[in-house]
């Protein structure tokens, strides 16, 4: 059993080393249109990337595959996505009246391990690097991304908010083109079909200027939350979460980030 000292010492441990994995994942992923109202025969064009500050693109989001989900609840490949150096640039065509849901796809990303070596922790990247001869590992995991948004063309429809009932998701309660100022979105979030508890969340505005949220928040028991943010205006909803990866996994553990850009109109 251990001794008081030492589970303290412990906890102080895993806690550096979550902050230090937080800080070398600093980039989130995300989706996000020009405009939440369609444009001419109803084109829309959406930015893909990695960022600090919302929606200013860094690192185009790759290695994915793209997709919508219709108003009939049908996917459907995106009519063009355009892979530059910081962004990728998807745009489609909403034939049909109602809400789509756009998504990134899911990305399997880099992998990473952290140890300590005499006291000192390192992080690498590569899977194929022998670790140091002393060095003591401390974790190792894979980063998995997910980012999406909805747009409705006319009235909102409700097939496109159905959950996946895989991995990490967000089911929207209140509709995401229906969210007024002053008014609480509801949201519940899932992992692999079931309600994720007391799970973090994080709200940043798009104003592309503050890389602080304006709202955390948690789950209640069953997975939902209101949020509530603080005007009209574009933000960005994200959550991370830590589980287990499947036996054959290139890493023990999976670091889940799944965003969710949305728009907060005026009354």
């Amino acid at each position: 059993m251990l001794t008081g000292s030492k589970s303290l010492a412990i906890a102080a441990l895993l806690s550096s080393i979550g902050s230090f994995s937080l800080s070398t994942q600093a980039h989130t992923p995300y989706l996000a249109p020009g405009s939440f109202t369609p444009l001419q025969q109803g084109w829309v064009t959406l930015d893909a990337s990695f960022a600090d500050t919302f929606f200013v693109p860094e690192v185009v989001f790759d290695n994915s595959e793209f997709a919508v989900l219709n108003p009939a609840g049908q996917w459907e490949t995106p009519a063009t996505v355009e892979r530059l150096r910081t962004r990728a640039v998807v745009e489609h065509r909403l034939g049909e009246k109602g809400t789509y849901r756009f998504s990134t796809g899911v990305r399997q990303g880099a992998i990473f391990r952290f140890y300590e070596l005499d006291g000192e922790r390192k992080a690498t990247r590569d899977p194929d690097e022998v670790l140091p001869a002393g060095a003591t590992l401390l974790d190792h995991f894979q980063a998995i991304t997910l980012a999406e948004t909805y747009i409705t063309q006319g009235p909102p429809t409700e097939a496109a908010l159905k959950a996946r009932g895989q991995g990490l998701e967000v089911v929207a309660v209140t509709h995401p083109s229906d969210v007024y100022e002053g008014e609480a979105f509801r949201v519940q979030v899932l992992f692999d079909g079931k309600a994720l508890a007391e799970q973090d969340i994080r709200v940043f505005a798009a104003n592309g200027g503050d890389d602080e949220p304006v709202i955390d928040a948690k789950t209640d028991k069953e997975g939902f939350v209101d949020l509530t943010p603080p005007a009209a205006g574009v933000y960005l909803l994200q959550i991370r979460y830590r589980h287990p990866a499947p036996a054959g996994a290139a890493a023990p553990n999976y670091s889940h980030t799944y965003t969710l850009a949305f728009e907060v109109a005026q009354q």
